[in-house]
């Protein structure tokens, strides 16, 4: 049942440039559809999240990350009672500002872009569904829903001032088109931003341990994981298979998570008495979040994979490749615009454009390359004996 406070796709802002809705699906619905049938989305399968493409097949990448994130949001907006389209959507699109090769991309254009503008995968995101994916006759971008756009402009909360200076898609579409900035967004958004950690965190362990970078007994002394070890252990034994145990390990970690969760913001909700979308968003703080105790747990297994997993060696050499890879193909780029393909041409009077546009039609190019694109680029560029 939806609750009074979900977001009512009939009373939706709309969109940037009007036009019909659909008979037969909500605005929510076509946000989510229109993303799916994204180029930016399709290139996730080989956008990864902690591991280069190459390294195996079986690890997660963007696409099957931004897969489960939806699935975790639509089952705790089911419960809560919010409208799990528009939490699907946001889930589905929240990652198609991200770069080739995950935060080690995205560090090498930050590092790039500092002094033309600045470089966050937010904003990249929304500069992806607004104007870079061109494939409707009437305008550019996706024309998502305003709600939808919100959800990913404050999917880390409302951008404070520091923020806002490296937001610059961000911030002149909030000229054109205000999105209550100081706010927090709908519950929704809420829920598809906390999804995204429940998500990353556990399949961080799997892929962690799939990888060889840590042991199962090396999580046992991690308060929420070690508990739920204990209880499949206790239910199946010590001699099941590895496999087996590390799924129903994380499974059980999902399961309390999202309950915990669940728990916590019904309470929140009881005691902001909450009854509407206005109230969500004039609460002042954000409605959807962990209880205390869980949120402490949870830091413990983020200092562990920070340790153990994004700070091991073998992590460190992907990662190390995989900015150098990126910041040598700005730097050609940069200095080289007519290596650029032919509909990236600078397109300014006599093809000239200024340092910092030209930088960042360089910057739109690579943050949508996908890891494998990014990696036949640089051979084409720097191997001399490469084919073009």
């Amino acid at each position: 049942m939806i609750a009074t406070y979900a977001a009512d796709p009939r009373l939706s802002r709309g969109r940037r440039q009007p036009e019909a809705e659909s008979g037969t699906r909500t605005p929510f619905q076509r946000d989510r559809d229109r993303i799916i049938h994204s180029g930016a989305f399709r290139k996730l399968e080989y956008k990864t999240q902690v591991f280069v493409y190459h390294v195996g097949d079986y690890y997660r990448t963007r696409l099957t990350h931004s897969l489960e994130v939806a699935q975790i949001a639509r089952s705790i907006c089911r419960v809560l009672g919010g409208d799990e389209d528009l939490a699907e959507a946001v889930a589905l699109a929240h990652d198609l500002g991200h770069t080739p090769f995950g935060h080690a991309g995205e560090a090498a254009l930050q590092a790039a872009m500092a002094n033309h503008g600045g470089f966050d995968h937010n904003d990249q995101t929304v500069r992806t569904v607004t104007r870079l994916e061109q494939r409707y006759a009437e305008f550019d971008g996706l024309n998502l829903t305003w709600e939808t756009i919100e959800g990913l402009v404050k999917h880390n909360g409302p951008p404070d001032a520091a923020a806002r200076a490296r937001l610059p898609t961000i911030m002149a579409l909030d000229r054109d088109w205000p999105l209550d900035l100081d706010g927090h967004p709908s519950l929704e958004a809420q829920i598809a931003a906390i999804a995204d950690d429940i998500a990353y965190n556990n399949h961080d362990i799997d892929d962690g341990l799939r990888a060889g970078l840590f042991q199962p007994d090396e999580l046992r002394d991690l308060p929420l994981v070690g508990a739920c070890m204990a209880e499949v252990e206790a239910r199946y034994g010590r001699d099941l298979h590895r496999r087996r145990f590390v799924h129903e390990t994380v499974r059980r970690l999902i399961d309390r998570m999202v309950g915990d969760l669940i728990a916590e913001t019904g309470r929140t909700l009881a005691a902001l008495k909450i009854a509407s979308a206005a109230d969500i968003r004039a609460a002042g703080r954000p409605v959807v979040a962990f209880s205390d105790a869980m949120e402490a747990d949870q830091q413990h297994l983020r200092s562990f994979l920070f340790t153990r997993m994004y700070r091991d060696y073998r992590t460190n050499r992907e990662t190390s490749k995989a900015r150098r890879v990126v910041a040598q193909l700005f730097a050609l780029f940069l200095e080289e615009p007519g290596l650029l393909p032919t509909e990236w041409q600078p397109h300014g009077p006599g093809g000239q454009e200024g340092t910092a546009e030209r930088a960042r039609t360089v910057c739109d190019y690579i943050a949508g390359m996908t890891d494998r694109y990014a990696l036949l680029e640089h051979q084409r560029l720097f191997a001399v004996s490469a084919s073009l």
